[in-house]
């Protein structure tokens, strides 16, 4: 009793002691709730019956799991994406497999001029067309060397990688469109810059010389004309033909395809009259005539092959925008040609 007597008196003489043990008490309460981490728990929070805390936390799991839903979808286009990168390198743009055609020829050329270039003269004993078929023979580039052969490929490969992205999908129209044939993507002049064709091949070292070839094309009359510009041989001399030019009746076919009948050929020589060249016309056998000579041909070679039909002359435009132009004979030939204005191709126009 005594002792109890001497607590409750110190405890009421010492108001600092009696307030101790509450304020201890109290302080971690405090601090907690004053603390960064806690700051929002200052605010006040609404309360929530049981059935809402329920529909809370059934919402944020629903949420929870469409989010990881879109994720997962989200990696997997990423692993697709990123394994077709890996497996299929991007194709090349039209204007880098042009460039890399410019840059083909430039190297077919330098190594023709190293090597050596075809010697094809006019007709069947020049190498120029078939004795059979009497269609234009196609050229070897092997035969010259196997640089020249290489890069030959090169350029037939370049060739085709642009077939497979020709922008323009019906080449052939407006062609002999009397209204509307200025608008025809074939109209006008194309230049040659590289062909397997031996009747469009020239060189110095042949009895023909070297000479210049382009294809003019007027879509409203529906005709094209094959102009041939001889050049000076070496010694400066002058070859026999200033111009041969091949007039031919052109007529789409369908979307691609150009059927070609060829009416006449004009020869221009380099021999003058009263100051002006000579020109000769000569007319390219008429349908008539084919027909007979091949009827002789299958009669002549009767039980032996031969020509089953008439041939017939077309192209397809396999390539074609406003600078360049690709398409391929009935004969499998290639021509690949461009516009003046393509300034990159203008070296190579031959």
């Amino acid at each position: 009793t005594n002792q109890f007597t001497q607590d409750r008196d110190a405890s009421t003489t010492s108001p600092s002691s009696a307030m101790r043990s509450p304020i201890l008490l109290f302080l971690p309460l405090i601090f907690q709730a004053i603390s960064p981490a806690n700051a929002f728990s200052l605010t006040a929070t609404p309360s929530f019956s049981p059935r809402q805390q329920c529909q809370q936390r059934y919402n944020q799991n629903h949420e929870s799991r469409l989010y990881n839903k879109a994720k997962m979808k989200r990696n997997v286009i990423l692993d697709a994406s990123a394994a077709e990168t890996d497996d299929e390198p991007p194709s090349p743009s039209t204007s880098d497999l042009k460039d890399k055609l410019v840059s083909a020829i430039s190297n077919l050329r330098s190594l023709q001029e190293r090597d050596g270039d075809f010697s094809i003269d006019f007709g069947v004993k020049g190498g120029e067309i078939n004795e059979t078929s009497r269609a234009p023979q196609t050229v070897d580039y092997y035969a010259i060397s196997k640089d020249v052969g290489d890069a030959a490929k090169e350029v037939v490969e370049i060739a085709n990688q642009l077939a497979a992205i020709s922008p323009t999908e019906e080449p052939t129209q407006y062609l002999g469109d009397k209204v509307n044939g200025d608008k025809a993507p074939l109209d006008g002049p194309w230049k040659l810059l590289f062909t397997t064709a031996a009747d469009a091949s020239f060189s110095k070292n042949s009895t023909r010389g070297m000479a210049r070839v382009q294809n003019v094309v007027n879509a409203k009359k529906g005709r094209i004309t094959n102009v041939i510009d001889f050049e000076p041989k070496a010694d400066g001399s002058l070859p026999p033909l200033k111009q041969l030019n091949v007039v031919i009746k052109a007529k789409a076919e369908d979307k691609k395809r150009v059927g070609l009948v060829f009416k006449y050929a004009k020869a221009v020589l380099n021999k003058r009259i009263f100051g002006r060249h000579i020109a000769l016309y000569i007319p390219v056998p008429a349908p008539f005539i084919t027909r007979l000579i091949v009827l002789l041909s299958r009669i002549f070679k009767f039980g032996r092959g031969g020509q089953k039909k008439v041939p017939k002359a077309s192209f397809d435009v396999v390539y074609l925008d406003e600078f360049l132009r690709i398409h391929r004979t009935m004969d499998n030939n290639l021509f690949v040609q461009g516009k003046e204005k393509w300034a990159a191709a203008v070296p190579f126009f031959r």
